[in-house]
């Protein structure tokens, strides 16, 4: 195969897989956020649970970091929602009673509180220089196709979650959830347990996040304490399922897929758009223009589509069987 050729493939099934891992985490978020109006602003923070829990279970033993557990991917994976899922509980039992602003502010400083224990705790995670030698499933296989293995796993991986959360939706758990979201006080005079549902979403939404994170650091073998940058998991997660559009799991895989191949260019575009007006350490200002491009891409897009490309659409009621 052409050279040229060949490195866009690996280009493409590259953008392919980082962008399904992403629609999986902006799916968790749309379980919170979409259906049950939970302003969580520490995805970061869950992500990495994910990826960390993940990163010591699988790897082999070292002397830097706890592990050596050499676990199956499988078991990582439902081991790294479980830990997820007990952690947003005992998180929800204190901020859910928090009003939404209150409650971003709150899981910010969540996030940021795992970020402070994985750089400091070195005979847990190795600190600053982070987890290394991550296996990945299928890489024993030749190149390309180890890659296209692991891009089966994330898309696999992403059309269950889908599934499930279209079923969730669509019932009368789904249903209660929006009702919550639009109106709190007509559903609890309806007689629904607000509280309940609410740990609910909270908690599938963070199980879900951490199921991303598991699988970002068998794709990318290494873990450290960047790998929870708000930037990348938390900021651009609400920009990929505000432009998406917000309630609509189909949006939310649009928007992951959409706004990560965005970002991605811009990699490209940005530093040779401040070359071509002649500004100085293009390559070390870049990363704020496409900070700044995405933000402008965002405020521009909501002018024109402020429920975004695929608005929300509410699944038909039965008028039975509601919990």
């Amino acid at each position: 195969m052409d050279p040229v050729l060949y490195g866009y493939m690996l280009y493409g099934i590259s953008l392919l897989t980082v962008g399904g891992m992403y629609a999986i985490l902006t799916l968790g978020l749309n379980v919170q956020w979409g259906f049950t109006g939970l302003f969580n602003a520490g995805i970061a923070g869950f992500f990495g649970i994910g990826a960390y829990t993940a990163a010591i279970l699988t790897t082999s033993p070292h002397t830097s970091h706890v592990g050596g557990f050499q676990m199956p991917y499988v078991v990582a994976a439902i081991a790294a929602m479980l830990v997820a899922g007990i952690i947003a509980f005992l998180v929800g039992k204190v901020c859910l009673k928090l009003r939404s602003d209150y409650l971003a502010i709150a899981t910010i400083g969540i996030a940021e509180i795992f970020r402070l224990i994985v750089n400091n705790e070195t005979w847990a995670t190795n600190g600053p220089r982070g987890i290394s030698q991550i296996p990945r499933p299928f890489e024993g296989l030749p190149e390309p196709l180890n890659q296209f293995a692991f891009l089966g796993v994330v898309l696999v991986t992403l059309a269950g979650v889908y599934w499930l959360m279209e079923i969730a939706r669509k019932s009368p758990w789904g249903r209660v959830m929006t009702a919550i979201r639009d109106n709190e006080t007509s559903a609890k005079a309806a007689g629904k347990n607000v509280e309940t549902f609410r740990m609910e979403g909270f908690v599938i939404g963070c199980m879900i996040m951490a199921l991303a994170g598991a699988l970002m650091a068998h794709y990318l073998k290494f873990v450290n304490p960047q790998t929870t940058d708000p930037l990348l998991a938390t900021f651009i997660v609400f920009v990929m399922l505000v432009i998406g559009g917000s309630a609509n799991n189909k949006g939310a895989i649009l928007g992951a897929f959409l706004v990560w191949t965005l970002w991605s260019a811009s990699e490209i575009v940005a530093p040779r758009l401040l070359e071509a007006i002649g500004m100085a350490d293009a390559g070390i200002r870049s990363a704020y223009v496409r900070i700044f491009l995405i933000g402008l891409l965002l405020q521009i897009f909501l002018q024109k589509n402020p429920q975004g490309l695929l608005p929300e659409t509410r699944p038909s009621s039965p008028g039975k069987n509601e919990p």
